[in-house]
């Protein structure tokens, strides 16, 4: 009978704490598809100051933030976006800008550490003088941190190149930033300088901030409120929405201080895996809190085998491969938990060794 659970298959799985309760208990709350929503507006107004914008946007989820923010910035069907070709939004968001904003994707490939060349970056753009026969280049896409890259960061440099880049061709500059507070507190940067060059950026509020639900997006004046008119014609308006918002301002108060030791825990677990035979880890990439581990040839596990043995101690993962799996951390995975979770893996690998 398992008597734990250590959920490490997300930074998605947080519980509200009891301060995000009480915050939704009390929120002063209006109609926010007409723009009275107290709540909601004293989170959008925080957001737009902390990430050095004009405005901000609740929405419901990350896809849509980015959803929304590509319509905006290409709101010419036949319009091109260039992005990564491991990118959140080129994989795992359903082609939400193809099949719903008939925005045609220009996938360049991502490199190890999640930033594309910028050379590749310049060469995908399209000459305008052939629109007659292609698609015109409008937007070009990062994403800080990025997951697929083991959660590294992109730097202030990076992105101010990409985003110099994109004004020299008359371009828009997009960031995913789901995990952008992570990758500014790994980087020692200050959020809204990491984004100074975007012209807009997605924040997820309930990955590692731990809010229950939602994201916001943030730009210019002009942009939030073309975004407004997306929001509500992709059935994001929500009404009495400050309940959600109250929760979010209390984990972004309350929850980015603790990223750093999300990291250090991260870091923790990562050395301590690698050190287990039939298994690898590059724990020197780690830089937030995700980590990818590799089953070694040789070993009588399979992702799949290995998911289910750790599960029957109370640890869930996310199986990545056949012979891969992705572990996240987040606020309430504590000291204790990490030190249970590698006892586990140390187990399952003891055994096989006959130890």
């Amino acid at each position: 009978m398992v008597t734990r659970t250590v959920d490490l298959r997300s930074d998605t799985v947080t519980k509200p704490t009891e301060s995000m309760r009480a915050a939704m208990a009390n929120a002063e709350v209006d109609d926010d598809v007409l723009g009275y929503d107290p709540s909601a507006l004293k989170l959008e107004t925080e957001m737009a100051k902390i990430m050095g914008k004009e405005a901000a946007l609740f929405v419901p989820s990350g896809t849509m933030g980015n959803l929304i923010s590509v319509l905006v910035h290409c709101d010419i069907r036949g319009s091109e976006v260039i992005l990564g070709n491991n990118s959140h939004i080129h994989i795992y968001e359903n082609g939400g800008i193809s099949t719903l904003g008939g925005v045609h994707p220009r996938p360049v490939m991502n490199n190890k550490d999640g930033t594309m060349d910028i050379d590749l970056i310049e060469a995908s753009i399209r000459d305008p003088k052939g629109a007659l026969v292609y698609p015109v280049t409008r937007l070009i896409c990062l994403e800080n941190s990025h997951a697929n890259s083991g959660g590294k960061c992109l730097s202030v440099e990076y992105t101010d190149r990409v985003g110099e880049l994109a004004k020299k061709h008359g371009l828009k500059l997009h960031i995913d930033g789901a995990r952008i507070f992570n990758a500014a507190v790994a980087l020692g940067v200050p959020v809204n300088r990491l984004v100074e060059a975007a012209d807009s950026v997605s924040v997820c509020l309930s990955k590692g901030l731990g809010a229950p639900v939602g994201s916001v997006i943030v730009g210019s004046k002009t942009f939030i409120a073309k975004a407004r008119i997306v929001r509500k014609t992709l059935g994001g308006g929500m009404r009495q929405v400050g309940l959600l918002c109250a929760a979010a301002l209390v984990a972004v108060q309350e929850n980015v201080g603790k990223l750093d030791d999300d990291h250090k825990k991260t870091k923790t677990l990562a050395e301590g895996l690698n050190q287990i035979k039939g298994l690898k880890v590059d724990s020197a990439a780690v830089e937030t809190n995700i980590l990818y581990v590799d089953i070694l040839d040789g070993s009588k596990f399979t992702a799949e085998t290995l998911y289910k043995n750790l599960e029957q101690h109370g640890v869930l993962v996310m199986i990545e491969g056949p012979l891969s799996i992705r572990i996240v951390l987040h606020h309430q995975i504590s000291a204790s938990d990490v030190q249970y979770s590698l006892s586990c893996f140390q187990q399952a690998f003891a055994d096989e060794n006959g130890n």
